[in-house]
């Protein structure tokens, strides 16, 4: 990848941190730049890649910090590869999650003299995350301040590109599955139990959820995320809607009606005008979460704040009866799409005909759009060649673009939005003689899929209980991976929806697995610029039959709804148990019986045909 030179930006960042402003400080020994995540959405818009303007690196996490000499960026193990190939000299790379290195707020307290002013736009930093750095600065005697000018935004001056402001539209009930007034009785009934007044939702996800599932609307202010940019105050008897009016539906006001609610509507720019209104009119109690901004959290008085999870966060994640179908139904014509998508790239690359990683993308997507109720990709397709696929998060770009060929593994991760539901699947391919090794590690990350996926386990267990059962074929020989192995998927929403997973890190917001619930199932295994491996299912956990029923607590398991073969050309069949072999048999035969009578209906012999061969039992 193209590293990009920011020694300019870098200087004029450091002119405005010794600049004295409003008599707030004399100058900044260090300017953070976190993932704008107070909004709680992984993909941002053009207009907040602050942290990709300053530093090149456009992963989807990681934060920045700036002092005098020193330009340091900490992300996780997805992107240690990535951010090592984008990041130019002035770049220090902080590998977060290795026990070597430091915290943010530690490496900080460390390396800055007494009396040092750190600052961040309390806006972009959630409360959670302000919260350790605040701490650890202050034992050192330094001090955390919330700048709500943003220094990058002055750099980046008239070039940052505008706010994105894309029309709304309306969802239909047959795909929602409850009416706003349902939704909204149920969060005041939860209101009630917590003894609180008012509700303040920032996540886009959940405005969308309480307005695209709540007011069942959906947006496209963020690439790939049928959200936009809102805010949402929900109280016994009213809700507040911060929104710019330009987007809303000509419909909105029918919808309103049709769904027996009012709603008021206010500049997006307002929230934190109204909701100081609302703290001052009295001793209401106000519940807001900790991973809404600090500047949200800040302004509302300890001890009128009640800060925990919202219901949103829970009721999107549990889906509906209406939600499941759509689940189901979608990733069946998702499926459909991806093997008419591998059998037509298997042929290409036999025959000799030139495919790269950005065509392969761009066919699927194509096969894709023909799907009834299809919108648009779900995240940026991973399609990745040879050593590009050692990169866990990596996109194909015009620099790095590689032909698919039948002498290295091809990984695909992609998905798709479909007004009924949300995919995302990862499948593994060689189209040529996979070497010894290869056809090992990915039997070790098969098996580990397919053991978490036969799991039965007790409702309500956090998903960090099961991470390990994941990676236990790998870790027999001391592999490992550097990614969660599960996360949420909403419904015609963010791909990657919280507050429950699966990983090695504790999930602070994890309610337990509960049914009805939709994850993935994603282990994998890298090896640094040769090849990748990665089998991601998206599972519906179900409830499990049990002799003992966990004394009552009551058990569930996996079922899993993606459609689509797993290649069996990889797989040393001597490594797997019988067990293992008879749940990969019973998939595939189950995928078969999905798919064959689509793709025979529409005639579609080139897939029928591939799909046999790769359903056949082993």
């Amino acid at each position: 990848m193209r590293m990009k030179d920011t020694t300019e930006i870098l200087c004029q960042l450091r002119k405005l941190m010794k600049r004295p402003t409003g008599g707030q400080w004399t100058s900044l020994a260090a300017y953070i730049v976190p993932s704008d995540d107070a909004h709680g959405s992984e993909y941002i818009c053009e207009h907040d890649q602050r942290r990709a303007f300053i530093s090149g690196f456009d992963g989807s996490a990681g934060t920045a910090v700036i002092t005098a000499d020193k330009a340091l960026l900490w992300t996780d193990g997805r992107y240690y590869q990535q951010a090592t190939n984008q990041l130019d000299p002035n770049w220090s790379l902080m590998k977060d999650g290795l026990p070597t290195t430091p915290s943010i707020g530690s490496w900080l307290a460390g390396n800055l003299p007494k009396e040092s002013v750190v600052a961040v736009d309390p806006k972009l930093l959630s409360f959670r995350r302000w919260q350790p750095i605040h701490k650890e600065l202050i034992a050192a005697d330094c001090s955390l301040l919330p700048l709500e000018e943003n220094l990058v935004d002055a750099v980046w001056g008239a070039e940052q590109p505008a706010r994105t402001c894309n029309p709304i539209i309306t969802l239909d009930l047959k795909f929602a599955g409850a009416t706003i007034a349902e939704k909204w009785r149920n969060v005041k009934c939860q209101m009630e139990e917590k003894k609180t007044q008012l509700l303040v939702v920032s996540a886009l996800d959940e405005v969308a959820c309480e307005f695209l599932r709540f007011l069942n609307l959906r947006g496209s202010d963020i690439d790939y995320n049928p959200v936009f940019f809102a805010y949402l105050i929900v109280t016994h008897d009213e809700l507040k809607f911060f929104v710019s009016s330009t987007k809303l539906p000509s419909d909105f006001k029918d919808h309103l009606v049709a769904n027996g609610v009012e709603v008021s509507i206010f500049a997006y720019e307002e929230i934190g005008e109204r909701l100081n209104q609302l703290i001052k009119k009295g001793e209401e109690k106000i519940w807001i979460s900790s991973n809404s901004s600090y500047y949200l959290n800040s302004m509302i008085p300890k001890n009128k704040r009640h800060q925990e999870v919202t219901p949103i966060a829970l009721s999107k994640a549990i889906k509906n009866s209406a939600e499941v179908e759509g689940f189901v139904n979608c990733h069946i014509r998702d499926g459909v799409a991806l093997c008419q998508y591998f059998a037509w790239l298997e042929g290409m690359v036999l025959n000799k005909q030139h495919v790269s990683e950005i065509s392969g993308a761009i066919k699927l997507e194509e096969l894709r759009s023909k799907r009834e109720h299809f919108m648009g990709p779900s995240f940026e397709t991973i399609s990745a060649s040879g050593p590009n696929a050692s990169i866990i998060h990596y996109k194909p770009a015009e620099d790095t673009n590689r032909e698919i060929a039948d002498k290295e593994i091809y990984l695909c991760d992609s998905g798709a939005q479909y007004k009924d539901g949300t995919t995302d699947v990862t499948r593994t391919w060689h189209f040529g003689e996979p070497t010894d090794w290869q056809k090992e590690t990915y039997t070790r990350v098969l098996r580990g899929q397919l053991t978490l996926g036969a799991t039965i386990f007790p409702r309500k267990v956090k998903g960090q209980v099961l991470d390990s059962l994941a990676r236990k074929a790998l870790w027999d020989i001391g592999l490992d991976y550097g990614h969660g192995t599960g996360h949420g998927v909403g419904h015609f929403l963010n791909v990657h929806e919280g507050p429950m997973g699966v990983g090695i890190r504790l999930m602070p917001d994890d309610p337990g697995l509960q049914e009805n619930m939709m994850i993935s199932n994603e282990p994998g295994y890298y090896q640094d610029g040769e090849f990748g491996i990665r089998i991601e299912d998206i599972v519906q956990i179900i409830p499990a039959e049990t002799k003992c029923n966990f004394n009552g607590r009551g058990g569930l398991t996996f079922k899993t709804i993606t459609m689509c073969p797993k290649q069996t050309k990889l797989v040393k069949k001597e490594m797997l148990l019988k067990d293992e072999i008879n749940l990969l048999n019973e998939y595939h035969r189950l995928v078969w019986d999905t798919l064959s009578p689509i793709l025979k209906e529409e005639g579609d012999n080139l897939t029928l045909l591939w799909l046999e061969r790769e359903t056949r039992k082993i």
